[in-house]
């Protein structure tokens, strides 16, 4: 009897964007790695990537060359961009063994999606779009003339002709799911939700007396003050470990805010900028109400030196704020030692929820949430968290939720209850949402 050979587990992940700073598509090659798949990742590589991808002998990343700065208009440089990604890209692809499939990440769509389903088209691979949002929106954006502008409106139409050719899609909400049907008659599409991977999870006091102590090297606001006492080993200005090794918080404490921000004009910083100024004076008016607040602000984008510029004019005496990148090891931990995150994204098309809520999820960290069309889809008001539609409602929450900090009994109460429900979302993780949604879909392209 001859002896059927084993069927290649070759995929191709595509994000035309900077990898290290597409998590989802990163945890997509991951699951796929840990499926016993050969895994080629074509990208750009401004961040690093996951150490699980980085170091596995199975995941080779293909470094896309940058678009050559240009000093053309708007509407030109877009162009010029299409072109040369689209040369990069065709090489690229040329470059690897022929996948089973392409798992291709949407936006951006052009010319990712065309150049895609060409390669696919010419060497019979199958293609799936995973959806994040849709490309004509996010451009619309920065584009006079917004989404009747004649150059949106042609992207509108080719991201949604070659949306159409692939033979599957995943989205990351029910809503974008119905307006993918619905409206521009695209299926089969899956929804699999952003679920956080295991590295966001709660964390007790010493690990989070760990943090604490590393950041102090590097930001004087985590340096303590008070060294006086003979039985405390170590101390920041959050935490101390005692002589007989206990670790405690110190008393009359401040508060950490953290949000990470992409510092783009979809997420308007703006409106928290403007949230700590109200509660700066509330907590100048009334100090032993109110604790000092200590943001930390993560992210990379093209309007954080501007922002960076506005807080350093700031004269605040109860709120100081510190916006350091950090590494992909770090970022888990301070989410899960803060006591507040705040989430400013905003969705171009109202289908797409933000992946920062689902890691403080994880990290087991209350949020507040900037309010917009799908977000009950995960962020559901006074349950597991709060949401917002202005830095006036945003100030209101932050007044409320550190009222009396961290002893008011309603906010002990209420933080409770949001712990109930962040433990059951905990419960289903990427791993096991993807082998649940993706896994049979993508196995049957073999």
């Amino acid at each position: 009897m001859t002896e059927v050979p084993p069927k290649k587990r070759n995929a191709c992940v595509i994000v035309l964007g900077d990898i290290g700073r597409s998590p989802r598509m990163q945890y997509h090659a991951q699951s796929l790695l840990e499926e016993n798949f050969n895994v080629d990742i074509i990208g750009y590589l401004e961040t690093r990537p996951l150490e699980a991808l980085n170091q596995h002998p199975r995941c080779r990343i293909h470094e896309l060359t940058a678009v050559p700065v240009t000093n053309l208009t708007p509407k030109l440089r877009l162009l010029f961009k299409a072109f040369w990604q689209t040369l990069s890209l065709l090489m690229a692809l040329i470059s690897i063994g022929r996948p089973s499939f392409l798992l291709v990440q949407n936006p951006p769509g052009i010319p990712t999606l065309v150049v895609c389903y060409l390669y696919c088209a010419l060497t019979r691979t199958k293609l799936a779009i995973d959806w994040h949002n849709y490309t004509y929106t996010v451009l619309a954006l920065g584009m006079s003339g917004g989404e009747q502008s004649l150059l949106i409106r042609l992207v509108r139409r080719l991201e949604r002709y070659f949306g159409s050719k692939a033979h599957t899609h995943f989205c990351v909400t029910r809503a974008m799911q119905e307006d993918l049907q619905q409206n521009w008659g695209i299926g089969p599409v899956n929804v699999l939700y952003d679920r956080a991977p295991s590295q966001f999870h709660p964390i007790d006091l010493p690990q989070k007396h760990e943090l604490f102590l590393k950041l102090a090297k590097d930001f004087p606001e985590f340096q303590t003050k008070d060294t006086s006492h003979s039985d405390v080993l170590e101390a920041t200005a959050l935490t101390q470990k005692l002589a007989n090794g206990s670790v405690q918080y110190k008393p009359q404490r401040q508060a950490v805010l953290v949000s990470s921000t992409s510092w783009t004009p979809d997420e308007d910083f703006g409106i928290l900028l403007n949230a700590l100024q109200a509660y700066e004076k509330t907590a100048q008016a009334e100090p032993l109400v109110y604790p000092s607040l200590l943001c930390i602000i993560t992210g990379k984008g093209p309007q954080k030196e501007h922002y960076k510029d506005e807080i350093a004019r700031l004269e605040w005496q109860k709120v100081s704020v510190i916006t350091p990148w950090l590494e992909i090891e770090d970022y888990p931990t301070v989410l899960a030692s803060a006591d507040l995150g705040v989430c400013l994204h905003w969705s171009t098309s109202g289908l797409d929820l933000p992946m920062k809520v689902v890691d403080m999820f994880g990290s087991g960290l209350p949020v507040c949430a900037y309010d917009f069309k799908c977000l009950n889809e995960l962020v559901k008001h006074g349950e597991n968290g709060f949401v917002f539609g202005d830095h006036v409602q945003l100030a209101e929450q932050l007044r409320i939720w550190f009222e009396h900090f961290p002893k008011n009994p309603s906010i002990v109460e209420t933080r409770a209850g949001f712990q109930r429900s962040l433990q059951q979302f905990q419960e289903l993780r990427w791993r096991e949402s993807w082998r649940l949604v993706a896994a049979p879909v993508l196995e049957a392209f073999l």
